[in-house]
């Protein structure tokens, strides 16, 4: 007679004392393998327990409410006879097969290499970098029934975006609104203390953030049954990879998502007061004085990061402008601000050189107004990313890879190799997460059968200075450049109530509509929350709707979203928030 055994709470990651919200299962119920007995809940998700083995429930360990952690018992059962009566099943034909409850040894992370001529683990697909773009395709590949095996060079999933980029920024840029918005209280009557900056705690909860995160993804890869490999993976053919480990991996499918790399100038002194973007989020110790080499999005964050911390901050940009291509008066809202803040705003102005020195990096300048020479504490070099697609030995599987390590891939993200696909920074065209994503989805899909495409009509651009600035769609410099017939619809945020209240009326909203149909065609905001407004445009431009579409949707009030309804009343001549008469067409 089998006796009773006991369910016990999985590997949840990084979570512990989650709560259970629900049991799915009770006294005499019968169990297959995979079938969800109680559901838990973290912060980042909620995640069913499943069964181990087949069975019945005689006892049950906890109720809705408990909160429990990894080995903790969930219920007593017992397990059928037929599937405890054997360490191993037999098939049609006849013949032993390992059992399906364990895995052999040769698929963990930690198998060595087969011998040769053997690989050391096979798989239907495998995915190449488990940045937003990598861990996107592994788990809808997965969803959709395939055998997926997600490789990654770091320890921790998530890549750049989530570990060293997009969201720790984001919580220390928090941290600095946060700062800016208590000084600017004072005008209005309330006055705090100057903040005390402990940098290293700061630094803590900026990783707890990412832990949160990352942590989440491991998790999801186990749901899913994604076969997760760390190391770093080339080419052996068109049909294996191998791995630093020796380990090689033979596939049927690859994706391959391995992103980019901070772009350094060559030459520069090897000296740990010269920082990368990645070098910049570690903030200790905080630097009285600091250079941000780059005018782009990146260094203009963590420009923004530093002053608020108290750094005095001077930026150089080799072109005429903050933020190349971008649409010049989006700037000017932003620039009346930081040129308050910034020590210093180089434009037009080249680093010749720099020289490590006791004080400090001494950088020495070229271009009109610029100084000859000064020195820094810390140096943020932001000069741009590489696409890493040279780095595969992608040669050997026959793909193509040009001179800047982009891939080149047609709209079903497939590689000059059709059962290579390749997707994120390295495919091309701007080096943005939730882009990666959308390839990453399409991709997986193909992988797997579907006759799909890539076929975005906008990709939304976010910079999340203070103020932030986001636009999509058609710019109004490619617009007149182009010379297509447009009209230009700006609402200043001053006829805002919501942006008022915020005393943030600096910013403005704008839509290019074409003249003849009505039809949006693109937008630029500035100001507070612009990278969550810019959605509402970029969706217009995707279906093709048109100022009528916009203008006739009830906006809540007081938002700033209303500013988007204002400029679609504007160009159909229904606005009375502002006085603009309608123009002949």
């Amino acid at each position: 007679m089998s006796k009773d055994k006991t369910l016990t709470v999985p590997d949840l990651g990084d979570f512990a004392d989650v709560e259970v919200i629900e049991v799915l299962v009770k006294v005499g119920d019968t169990l297959q393998v995979e079938d969800p007995v109680v559901t838990l809940e973290t912060d980042k998700a909620t995640m069913d327990v499943p069964a181990s083995e087949a069975g019945t429930v005689c006892k049950l360990r906890v109720k809705a409410g408990d909160r429990i952690s990894q080995g903790d018992a969930v219920l007593d059962y017992v397990a059928d006879s037929a599937g405890a009566a054997s360490d191993s099943v037999t098939d049609k034909s006849g013949a032993k097969a390992s059992p399906a409850v364990a895995a052999p040894a040769a698929q963990s992370p930690q198998a060595k290499p087969a011998a040769s001529g053997d690989a050391t683990h096979t798989t239907e697909l495998v995915v190449i970098g488990a940045g937003p773009g990598g861990y996107t395709a592994a788990f809808r590949a997965a969803d959709l029934g395939m055998e997926v095996t997600l490789v990654e060079r770091w320890p921790i999933l998530g890549g750049v975006c989530l570990n060293v980029g997009c969201i720790p920024s984001k919580a220390l840029l928090h941290a600095a609104k946060v700062i800016d918005e208590a000084e600017a209280m004072a005008s209005h009557g309330v006055q705090f203390g100057k903040p005390k900056i402990d940098a290293l705690k700061l630094r803590d909860w900026k990783n707890e953030v990412v832990g949160k995160l990352t942590g989440g993804l491991t998790q999801l890869a186990k749901q899913r049954k994604v076969k997760v490999l760390h190391g770093v993976a080339s080419f052996q053919s068109a049909n294996r990879l191998e791995l630093d480990s020796g380990e090689t991996i033979d596939f049927e499918k690859c994706i391959i998502a391995a992103g980019s790399e901070s772009a350094m100038i060559p030459g520069l002194p090897d000296d740990e007061r010269i920082v990368d973007s990645t070098g910049a989020l570690e903030l200790h110790p905080l630097p009285k004085r600091m250079l941000v080499v780059g005018g782009g999005i990146i260094g203009l964050e963590m420009a923004c990061v530093y002053a608020a911390l108290g750094t005095r901050v001077s930026v150089v940009e080799l072109t005429d402008s903050l933020m190349p291509g971008t649409d010049k008066d989006l700037l000017r809202p932003f620039r009346k601000i930081i040129d308050q803040r910034y020590e210093a705003i180089m434009l037009g102005t080249k680093v010749t050189g720099m020289r490590a020195t006791t004080p400090g990096i001494e950088v020495s300048f070229e271009g009109e107004g610029a100084p000859d020479k000064e020195v820094y504490d810390r140096v943020l070099v932001a000069v741009g990313r590489r696409a890493n697609g040279d780095k595969l030995k992608a040669e050997n599987a026959g793909v193509n890879v040009d001179e800047r390590g982009i891939i080149k891939v047609d709209k079903q993200m497939r590689s000059n190799v059709p059962h290579i696909f390749a997707i994120g920074d390295l495919a091309g065209g701007p080096m943005l997460a939730h882009k990666a994503t959308h390839e990453a989805k399409v991709a997986a899909e193909v992988a797997h059968g579907a006759k799909v495409a890539f076929d975005a009509r906008t990709i939304p651009s976010v910079a999340y200075t203070d103020p932030e600035i986001a636009w999509c769609g058609l710019t109004e410099t490619d617009a007149k450049k182009d010379g297509v017939d447009f009209e230009k619809i700006q609402i200043p945020w001053a006829a805002s109530g919501r942006a008022l209240s915020l005393g943030r009326s600096e910013g403005f909203t704008k839509l290019l509509f074409d003249k003849h149909t009505g039809r949006v065609l693109g937008g630029g905001i500035v100001g507070p929350n612009a990278g969550d407004l810019i959605a509402e445009v970029g969706l217009a431009v995707e279906m093709g709707a048109d100022a009528a579409d916009i203008s006739l949707t009830i906006h809540p009030h007081p938002t700033l979203s209303e500013t988007i309804a204002f400029a679609a009343e504007g160009f159909d001549g229904s606005l009375t928030d502002l006085y603009m008469p309608r123009k002949k067409r």
